[in-house]
C-alpha cells in the first residue's frame, strides 16, 4: 500500500516496534498510550536470537545491544543446585549474541525514542472510545474529545485489550493459569553470565541485565488468583522460597524492598481465526498472550510488527494485507502459547512435568526460522 495514516493503539513493546517499521517505511503513525506517566516497571525481560535479528532488521541493533548484557547460552538446574544442561542458544546474525537480557525501562526508552525518530506522533493519556470503520477509512473518536480518520488502525493494547473487545466481542477472554511470577533485581554477581532456569514446582531463574544487574523471577502456584497488597510484598516473596536451590536461598534473604517487588498472575489468551476485522487488526498480547516459561512474550510481538509492516508494503488492500499477516503468524504463536502452558500445567501438577532442557532446545529451533 502506498503511504498511509495509521493509529497505534497502544505505547508498549508492539506498538512502538510497528511504529518503528511502519514509519521506517514512510507511513504516517499515531500511538495512543492509555497512561499519561508512559511507565513500564523496572525489572528485566528475556529476548533470544530472534529478537536479536528482529533488532538488526530493524536498523536499532546497536542502541538496543547497549541498552542490555548479551550471551549465548542457557543453564539449567535442578533444585538441589546442580547443572544438568548447558544449551548452546544458536546464533541468527553473525557477530551479534544470541539471546539478550535487558531491563524493561531501558528497552522501552530505546523503542520509544526510535519510534519517535521514525517520525511518530504519540499521544499520552488518551484512549480510543469508539472505532467507526466504514470501509473506506475509520474514524476514531478519542477520550480527550478530539475526533481523527485513519486509513489503518493496529490495536497493540495488551492482554485486556479494548481494541479487541471492540471488533471481537465474542473473542475469549484471558484465562489466569493458577500461576503467578514474582521479580527481584539484584546486583549482578560475576557467575550469572546468562540465563540460569532452576526447575521444580516453585521455577526460578536468574537473568543478567548489564555488567551491575541481574534479576529473578519465581513462579508459584497461586489458587484462587489471590491479592498481595504492596505491604509485606518482599516478606510475600520470600516466603515462596522453600525448597529452592541454595543459590536461590541465598539471594531470597536480600528481597526486602516492598517497592522493588513485581508480582504478576499468568493469564493466557489465544484468538482463533482471523485477528483483523476490516481495516482494524490486533498484534501481540491482544491475540496471543503467554506466559513466561519460553521466554517468548515479547519476541512474538516485536514479530508481529515486522510482519505487520512487510505485508502492509507488499499489499494494495487492508483485507488481503492483514489476511497475509494472521497467517503468516498464527501457527508460530500458538505454538509458543501452547507450549509455554503446557510447561505451566507441568509445574502445576496438571500435565506431565516438561523437560525444560529438551523444550528450551525445540523453541530455539522453531523461532530460528524466519518468519
Amino acid at each position: 500500500m502506498k503511504q498511509q495514516n495509521i493509529l497505534i493503539i497502544g505505547g508498549g513493546i508492539g506498538g512502538l516496534t510497528a511504529a518503528i517499521a511502519l514509519g521506517r517505511d514512510g507511513h504516517r503513525v499515531t500511538i495512543l498510550e492509555k497512561d499519561p506517566n508512559w511507565a513500564v516497571y523496572g525489572v528485566g525481560i528475556i529476548q533470544q536470537a530472534n529478537v536479536v535479528r528482529a533488532m538488526h532488521q530493524l536498523g536499532i541493533i546497536d542502541d538496543y545491544l547497549a541498552a542490555g548484557f548479551g550471551f549465548d547460552e542457557v543453564e539449567v538446574y535442578i533444585p538441589s543446585g546442580k547443572r544438568v544442561a548447558k544449551i548452546p542458544s544458536p546464533k541468527l546474525v553473525d557477530g551479534l549474541p544470541a539471546q539478550i537480557g535487558i531491563r524493561r525501562t531501558a528497552l522501552h526508552k530505546v523503542l520509544g525514542d526510535r519510534a519517535k525518530a521514525a517520525g511518530a506522533d504519540i499521544r499520552l493519556g488518551v484512549t480510543a472510545e469508539s472505532l467507526d470503520d466504514d470501509g473506506a477509512g475509520v474514524d476514531v473518536r478519542f477520550s480527550d474529545g478530539q475526533q481523527a480518520r485513519f486509513d489503518l488502525v493496529i490495536g497493540a493494547d495488551g492482554l485486556y485489550s479494548r481494541t479487541r473487545e471492540q471488533i471481537f466481542p465474542d473473542a475469549p477472554r484471558p484465562e489466569f493459569t493458577g500461576q503467578s511470577v514474582w521479580r527481584y533485581n539484584f546486583a549482578r554477581t560475576e557467575d550469572v553470565g546468562c540465563l540460569q532456569a532452576y526447575e521444580g514446582a516453585t521455577g526460578t531463574g536468574l537473568v543478567p541485565l548489564s555488567d551491575d544487574l541481574m534479576y529473578m523471577f519465581v513462579t508459584t502456584p497461586e489458587p484462587g488468583n489471590p491479592f498481595y497488597p504492596k505491604d509485606g510484598l518482599a516478606a510475600a516473596m520470600r516466603s515462596k522460597l522453600t525448597g529452592v536451590a541454595p543459590r536461590i536461598a541465598e539471594l531470597g534473604a536480600s528481597i526486602v524492598d516492598d517497592n522493588e517487588v513485581v508480582y504478576r498472575p499468568l493469564e493466557w489468551v489465544l484468538v482463533e481465526g482471523p485477528w483483523h476485522s476490516g481495516r482494524v487488526v490486533l498484534l501481540g498480547d491482544a491475540v496471543h498472550a503467554t506466559t513466561p516459561h519460553l521466554g517468548q512474550g515479547a519476541g512474538m510481538a516485536i514479530e508481529d510488527a515486522l510482519v505487520i509492516a512487510e505485508e502492509i508494503a507488499t499489499h494494495d488492500d487492508a483485507e488481503t494485507a492483514f489476511a497475509a499477516f494472521s497467517a503468516r503468524r498464527y501457527d508460530r504463536c500458538r505454538y509458543i502459547v501452547t507450549e509455554s502452558l503446557a510447561m505451566c500445567h507441568g509445574q502445576l501438577g496438571q500435565g506431565p512435568m516438561i523437560d525444560q532442557a529438551k523444550a528450551t532446545r525445540e523453541m530455539f529451533g522453531v523461532v530460528a526460522q524466519p518468519i
